[in-house]
């Protein structure tokens, strides 16, 4: 199935951009391979959606300096998205619509947070607006947007992964990674 976001948004909606920054694009300090390419389809979704009256939230990773997941600190992790930094800046041509609700996660220096919905009260947020479905694409989609799809499915969301939207660390994982979300009941399109 093909989503097509003209058809498919109504008000009950939210598209979420996870994580498109500049440190998870060519060139960036965490490169997720073609990450760049997640940009265009994205930014047709949250322009759609703005027409449907639906809501756009854009998460983004918000480290401190220092944090637990950088590999200086003994973590997985080259060190990306340092707040402040242009590396945690959005892509500079992610057209986010200036009602855009920016969920902020990974500011603990004692813990990595790849969800959206972890400790942001992201959950909390969406209810409020009566928002039941949910439209997600970004980066990556094998690390923080399988976690925020997850997360979401717990939560009571409908959600849809746009794979249009999203790319992967690398193809077996993107794989493994769409078959996880299918077995929770996330709509991979």
């Amino acid at each position: 199935m093909t989503a097509d976001p003209h058809r498919d948004l109504t008000q009950g909606d939210a598209v979420v951009a996870v994580d498109v920054q500049n440190d998870f694009c060519p060139g960036g300090a965490l490169e997720v391979p073609e990450g760049d390419r997640v940009v265009d389809t994205l930014n047709t979704w949250m322009a759609a959606a703005r027409d449907a009256g639906a809501h756009v939230y854009a998460s983004r990773d918000w480290h401190p300096r220092d944090h637990i997941s950088f590999q200086p600190q003994g973590g997985p992790w080259p060190v990306h998205c340092v707040q402040d930094t242009t590396g945690a800046a959005f892509h500079p041509y992610l057209r986010l619509p200036e009602d855009t609700i920016v969920v902020t996660k990974g500011t603990r220096f004692d813990k990595d947070q790849y969800s959206a919905f972890d400790e942001t009260g992201f959950a909390e947020e969406l209810k409020r607006h009566g928002i039941e479905r949910l439209w997600i694409g970004g980066l990556a989609e094998d690390v923080c947007v399988r976690a925020t799809a997850l997360d979401a499915a717990k939560h009571g969301f409908t959600v849809h992964v746009l794979t249009e939207a999203t790319r992967a660390i690398s193809a077996e994982s993107r794989e493994k990674t769409e078959a996880e979300l299918k077995d929770a009941g996330v709509l991979v399109l």
